[in-house]
This record gives structure tokens, sequence and C-alpha cells, in this order.
């Protein structure tokens, strides 16, 4: 068995790894880069087609699964909650269709795609449904972190998979997002950590609180739920929101029809639903619907609104952000983003206060030490990182290998 890293091997995002055994390849994860150009087409890896068996996606975030609307048609293996996710979001999103048809990945349960058996260990990730994948043939063992962490609120899949790891690692493919900051002891904030941040915002902001969040963040979703019921306030969603919620198909996870939950449609969203007769649609999670101008105008004080730039123009009309406040609860890099811009002047000029609420999809580089010293590999080789050369602070035998650079496991 032998393989090569497309992207990845000295960058964050655009994970993209090439596996081969007996002349059968298969792709681990299919990632758009994290600053490519939304009108541009991407650089597709050079996979030979007429033998790729299958592409497996670790996780549902866009720079991971990001190119497969170009890539060629072979079956796509990825869990099945995170495939119900992406269709759920498909039909909001302006993006070109992608085939997400093939078998489900489900937890330490081993599949066989052509020669290669592969074991899914579900892992924490900012992103729902993540696993961690071992992939076996012709005698070798590569073990592939995806993207994890161990601080959210599904720790404890990470540290039973460091209690109880898989054995004789050939290679480990380790992700290192974090691996910048390595010899910094800050202890990575965690989701309950979040929780308690949320309830002190919402308690000192007089007026409607903002949550600048990912619907698609399921931790970030119950961390500001709970928050919400813990202040006495609502949570209040858009149609997509609810959409992405439900494909969870996770009775612990809020829903539209949950007590402190109010659907909410913004003007943009009003006219999608319109375009594309969703009526059914609305009206499923319409059950605690409130309107702007109706509601959040009478008592902004009592909702959190999770928001978009979408909003913007609604909230305006409305009248309800005096004594208001915008939690940025992302990446902080997107604060850098043109759209983020808009957002800012805006914010600027409604004079709310602003403040960030976040933590890291990613495994500290304490915790990435942990997991290379549970796997054990025979070589660890840098993934996800714009510091390869940092992995030899937490692990002794560390191969770098560069993007494009065929090596045997």
């Amino acid at each position: 068995m032998r393989t090569r890293i497309h992207r990845g091997a000295a960058e964050i995002g655009g994970s993209c790894v090439e596996v081969e055994a007996s002349g059968q390849r298969i792709l681990i994860d299919a990632g758009l880069p994290l600053n490519h150009p939304a009108d541009a087409s991407p650089i597709l890896p050079d996979v030979a087609s007429d033998s790729l068996c299958g592409i497996v996606i670790s996780h549902p975030h866009l720079d991971h699964y990001g190119l497969l609307p170009w890539m060629p048609s072979v079956p796509v293996v990825m869990g099945a909650t995170a495939r119900r996710i992406l269709l759920a979001a498909a039909p909001f999103m302006r993006k070109m269709s992608m085939n997400l048809s093939g078998p489900d990945l489900i937890d330490r349960k081993p599949i066989q795609i052509g020669p290669f058996c592969i074991t899914p260990f579900l892992v924490d990730h900012s992103a729902y449904d993540a696993y961690a994948l071992l992939i076996e043939a012709d005698g070798k063992r590569l073990f592939y972190s995806g993207d994890f962490r161990a601080h959210g609120r599904k720790h404890g899949l990470v540290d039973k998979l460091i209690a109880h790891p898989p054995s004789d690692i050939d290679t480990l493919l380790l992700e290192g997002t974090t691996m910048s900051r390595a010899g910094q002891r800050t202890e990575p904030v965690s989701e309950h950590d979040l929780e308690e941040e949320f309830i002190s915002r919402f308690l000192a902001t007089k007026g409607l609180v903002l949550a600048h969040a990912s619907a698609q963040n399921i931790d970030r979703m119950v961390s500001i739920y709970r928050a919400c019921q813990r202040t006495g306030r609502t949570l209040v969603i858009d149609l997509y929101t609810a959409i992405i919620l439900e494909a969870t198909g996770n009775p612990r996870i809020p829903q539209s029809h949950w007590d402190r939950v109010a659907l909410c449609v913004p003007k943009a969203q009003r006219i999608q639903i319109k375009r594309n007769g969703w009526f059914d649609e609305l009206d499923r999670h319409s059950r605690h619907r409130i309107f702007p101008g109706r509601h959040l105008a009478k008592a902004p004080g009592n909702y959190v609104l999770l928001f978009r730039g979408l909003w913007m123009r609604d909230l305006e009309q409305a009248e309800v952000l005096a004594g208001a406040c915008l939690i940025h609860s992302q990446w902080e890099g997107y604060l850098r983003e043109p759209r983020f811009k808009e957002i800012e002047a805006w914010r600027e000029r409604h004079g709310l206060h602003f403040c960030q609420i976040h933590t890291s999809g990613h495994a500290s580089p304490e915790d990435l030490r942990r997991f290379a010293a549970a796997l054990s590999p025979e070589t660890l080789v840098p993934i996800h990182t714009i510091a390869p050369e940092s992995f030899t602070s937490i692990f002794p035998r560390v191969v770098r290998h560069a993007d494009g650079e065929w090596w045997e496991v």
C-alpha cells in the first residue's frame, strides 16, 4: 500500500489523500482550499479515474468535501448523518450539484471498498458526524485522524479512542491545525466553558443578542440553546437552521418545535421559499413561528437570534437593534473576509456591542501529543497544518512528505 497527499502537507484545508493498493485506489477527503475564490474552478487531484473505487469523506466541512462536484462518479462513503446534513443544506446554497451516493460510515464497523478495509472511528469535532479512519490493505495499516478535538461536547469519543487505540499502526496521518501554537501552554476553551460565557453575555445585554454562528456547528447550537434556557431567552432560528437541526435525527439536539426555540424567516429566505415551493417544509417548522416587527420588536431582550448577513435589513426595518449586541462565534479568520466587513460596518452604524465567544474545532498540541502517543505508529506524517516542522515536539518518529509525493505506508 502506498499513498500521497495531494494537498495538506503544509496547508490547512483542502485536504485530499490518495491511497493505492493492488492496482486500485481511493481518495480520503476531497476538500476545497480555504482560500479558493468562489468564481474559479478548482485545481483537481491527478487521479486515475478508471482505478478509483471510492471517495471517503471524513466529515462534512467544505475543506474536506468541496471538490465532489468535479470528481468522477464513484461511490462516496461518509457518515449517514453527515450525508443528510449536506443534502438538507444543498438547496439553500448556490453551489454545483454533487454526487453523494454511497455506503455509510458507522462507528467501528469495517467496510470493504475494493482491496481496502476501512474502519471508521467517530470523533469529536466542530462538524457533526466526523470520523477518523483506519485503512488496511496489502498487510499495512494507515490511520487517518481527520479533523478532531478533545474539548467539545463529544470529547468522550476521543478519550475512548486514546484509551483503546487500534494497534500495529504503520503510519499515522495526523492533522495539526493548532501546531503553529506548539509551546504555548494555553488550554483550549471547552464547549461547556463557552456556555457559561454565553450566559454572562446574555445577562449583560438588555436588548437582542445576535449570535453569528454556523448552523452546522451542532455543538455550538446546543451551547447557545442551553444558555438561552438558563437565562430565560428564546433561541430564534431560520428555516435553513431548522432543517439542518432536523437532519441530525438526534432527539437530544434542539428542534424548531422545542420550548424556547422559535422560527423567524428573513425576507430573502421568504423569497427563496416561495420560488422553490418549500411550503411543506415551512409548515413543518412553524409551530413556534414569530415575526420581527410583531414579536422581536415588542421584547427584543427576550430573544437570541442566530444571525447571518441576510438578517441585516430585516432587523433595521423592525427597529430592534437598540441595546443589542453581536457575538461572533466562528473562526476569527472570517472577520478579515469581505462579507464580514459589510457586517462590521452595519454593526458600527447601529452601535452594537461586539464580542467573540468561540473555541477551536481542532485538537490542542497537547491533545495531539496524547493521540500520537496512544496510537504509537511506526511513523507519523503531518497533514492539515502550516507547521509540519513542529511535529517532532510531540512525537519522535516524524516523516514529512511533500504534496504529490508517493510513499510506501
